[in-house]
This record gives C-alpha cells, structure tokens and sequence, in this order.
C-alpha cells in the first residue's frame, strides 16, 4: 500500500503564519509575496536526540521543587540590569544586531564569566574554532571550561552538549543552524522555527541556558521570521549602529524581568566595556552656548538617564518643509510642531526642522515631549536655554502638560549631575515628598513652560 503524500503547507516568511493555501497578503502582518511552500517531513521518522527525551506529570503547586529555579550573574554589571539581574535558569535569550556591532565579543565575554564555576558549550556556524580562538586572545579569554565548536548540524550539536555536560550553550548564530530531520535550507522559515523549538524543549527540560545570536535587516528586523521572539524567554537588541562608539543593548522581552531596560558598552580593543555613568557620558559633549538643545530626564527600564535632546530650524527652499527626527517618535514631534504653530503662533510652516536625541539612544515615552518644544522654539527664536536646567513632561493636544511616571527619580538623577533648576508637570508635585536641592518650576501649559524657560 502506498503512503499517502503528506499536502504541502504555506508560511509566511515575515511572522510564521501558516496557511493551508498560498496567499498574496498576509492577513497577520500585511506583507505581500510573503508566503513559501513547505512540505512536512515524515512523522515516522524519529528523534534519536536523548537530550529532547521529556515526560511531564501533574503536580501541585506546593510540591513544585523551587530549587532549580536560579539567576546565573556574570558580573558585567550592565548586561546583569537588561536580564534582570542575571540569567535566569532554564530560558532560552535571543540577541539580534546588524553584522559587526558586537554580538559574538559580548557573548564571548559573558561566556569567560560564565565558565569560571560551568561548562560553556560556544557554537559558531560562520566561524572556524580558530578564528573564534583568535578573538578569545584579543579579549583575553582563556578559560579551561569553555568548549569551542564550529558546526551547523543541531544534531551534532546536541550530541556534542551531551559529551560536555554545558550549564550554557551559545549558538552563532541561529540562521546557520538547521535539522537534518526538517526539510528545507537554514535560515529557512521552518527550520529557524523547528531547530528554536528543539532548542526551548533542551533549556526547559534540562535546566540549561541558551543564548541564541541573530543578525539584523535593513529594516531593523530580526533575520527570519517574528515568530522566533515569541519561543524566546528574552530578546535582546542592539538598536544602535556600529559606527557609534556607544553601543547601547535593550530589552525589548524579558518574561523574568522589566523590559525596555538598556545597557549601554563602549567598543574597545579589549571588547565591549560597560559605562557605568552613562548620563554623564551623553552630556560630556554638549554645547552649552547655542539654541536648540536642552536637557530631558528618561526612564529607559527601571533607571533615570539624561539625555541631550537638540532641535534645528532653517528657512527651506522647498514647496514643502522638511521634518527630521532620530532617536524620538517622528510622529510626536509633527503633533509638538501643530501646538506649537497654533497655541504660540511660531512661523514653523516655511521651516525645514530637524530635531534629534544626541548619542544614538532611542525615547520611547512621551515625558520628553516637553523638552523637545523647548528646544523647537530655542532653535526658532534663538535663545540659549540654560545650562542647569532639565525638562521633562507630556504635551497634550490642547498645549497641557501631563503628568509622568517617576518624576522623583528623574529629578534625583538630575539634582546628583549637578542641575539646579527643572521644569516638570504641576501634577507631579502631589507625588514629591522631601525636600531637594533642585528649584522645581511646575507648569500646566507649555506657555508657562516657555515663559519660565526664557526667564
């Protein structure tokens, strides 16, 4: 009798939906010609790994055994705050980067950390062990438990961790690495998805850390499909370039600690260094005596950090301005533009403005919106703010400045860089308790907060 042909299935190569049809559009991410043609492998074909051998039974919650459960610290103080203060036992962490910006010499760092107490299982799959042995000189790393392999086969992979018994295993990167018992080429939709599954199923079963390495598109996306960040316990990005001296890593998931935490390296001959004051690093090359730039107080994670935010403003010579925003919402600073025109009848309309956040860091939230109006209508009317001064604060539709989340922080933060004077919301005063050595001026408009800016 003959067996069945097994019907092909679609993917998208974008986010993993699946489809029993090809589709030209993608009805979960909207990408079109998208979809690729998968036949399934075999299911009598079977899995001789004994390292994904796994049973499960019932239990209650009382008699869970709490035991196994652990943080692993490296001791690089930076990438200890991204985790949540250290890699917890058993997950499995994703770090994406453009090519060159460090992913291979943080891992082997955090590796030589590691391997002082565990085992470290080092798998590259674009590089031989030697030119991996190579960087570990220049970095200086030398350590008796850390195992080196190049090799692109999980199955082989998976017999070598059985052989060194790893508490760690880093994979270099997951695009190289496929399943003989999968079909389709690595880097595929089906083998990133399977091998990363494997891969989850070893970490949870046997207790061991993965970090899985992953390189960037030009869009900013993770090469291979989205559905690899929902497997992953942590997705760790690079959200820099590599030209900047500055790399700066940021949580984007993390299910055993807070999220958008950031840490912030700088790139050495000896690898990557952390910058343990990086407020004060961003501000070390500010511009005191010209308009446009002032400073704004951000929460990224759970820490304060001050940032440098610059606005320019110069009469275009198109049909239509020029609006330019890195490091901020473009969005955001087009609705600051709006107030501003119509609340403080600033001639914006004819003037190409770029606006930008200095050292390459990216605000999220919204509390910088209030120092980016200021540093729009210092660059228009070319005043020079004051040098001792931070604003933070939301602006709203109707001109209002609202309240944000942890003004106490960002105003300690402030007041130990030496700042004496801080525009923030009125709402937040309510919130303040104990006295500070900071002159707070709180303000319900962005109109007072002009005026008291230009004082």
């Amino acid at each position: 009798m003959k067996s069945k042909k097994a019907k092909p299935i679609f993917f998208c190569s974008s986010c993993g939906y699946e489809s029993a049809q090809w589709l030209g559009k993608c009805p979960a991410c909207g990408q079109w010609n998208s979809f690729v043609e998968h036949i399934p492998a075999d299911k009598n074909v079977v899995n001789k790994t004994h390292l994904t051998n796994f049973s499960s039974e019932v239990i209650k919650l009382q008699d869970a055994p709490t035991d196994k459960w652990q943080r692993y610290e490296t001791g690089i103080k930076e990438f200890d705050i991204i985790v949540g203060g250290g890699v917890a036992s058993g997950s499995i962490v994703l770090l994406g980067g453009s090519p060159g910006i460090g992913k291979s010499t943080l891992m082997l760092q955090v590796c030589d950390k590691f391997a002082q107490n565990e085992n470290v299982l080092y798998v590259s799959g674009e590089e031989s062990v030697y030119q991996v042995k190579a960087r570990a000189m220049r970095l200086g790393i030398n350590s008796a438990k850390l195992f080196l392999m190049s090799e692109t086969n999980l199955e082989n992979i998976l017999d070598a961790a059985e052989k060194t018994n790893p508490k760690f295993i880093v994979i270099d990167s997951i695009q190289t690495v496929y399943s003989a018992q999968i079909s389709g080429a690595p880097a595929s939709i089906l083998q990133i998805k399977e091998v990363t599954a494997r891969l989850l199923e070893i970490a949870k079963t046997k207790n061991i850390v993965i970090f899985l390495l992953g390189h960037v598109t030009k869009d900013g996306d993770l090469a291979g499909p989205r559905v690899l960040e929902h497997i992953v316990d942590t997705v760790l990005y690079f959200e820099n370039e590599k030209q900047h001296i500055f790399r700066i890593l940021r949580s984007h998931k993390n299910r055993f600690g807070p999220t958008n935490e950031i840490g912030i390296f700088e790139m050495t001959q000896k690898g990557l260094m952390e910058v343990l004051n990086p407020s004060e690093i961003f501000l070390s090359s500010r511009q005191l005596n010209a308009p446009g730039n002032i400073i704004t107080a951000s929460i990224e994670g759970t820490r304060p950090l001050l940032l440098e935010v610059q606005a320019l403003c110069v009469h275009t010579s198109y049909a239509i301005a020029r609006r330019t925003v890195s490091g901020y919402d473009a969005n955001r600073v087009a609705i600051l533009i709006a107030v501003l025109e119509k609340l403080l009848n600033l001639p914006l309309e004819m003037q190409d403005i770029f606006a930008n956040i200095a050292g390459g860091v990216r605000v999220r939230e919204t509390a910088a919106d209030l120092a980016f109006a200021c540093a729009l209508v210092s660059a228009n009317a070319g005043f020079i703010c004051p040098k001792d001064l931070v604003v933070f604060g939301e602006v709203g539709l109707l001109g209002e400045i609202r309240s944000v989340s942890f003004a106490k922080e960002r105003l300690l933060e402030a007041q130990k860089l030496g700042f004496k004077k801080a525009i923030i919301p009125a709402a937040n005063m309510k919130n303040l308790h104990g006295k500070m050595n900071i002159e707070i001026c709180p303000v319900q408009t962005i109109d007072e907060a002009i005026k008291f800016l230009k004082q």
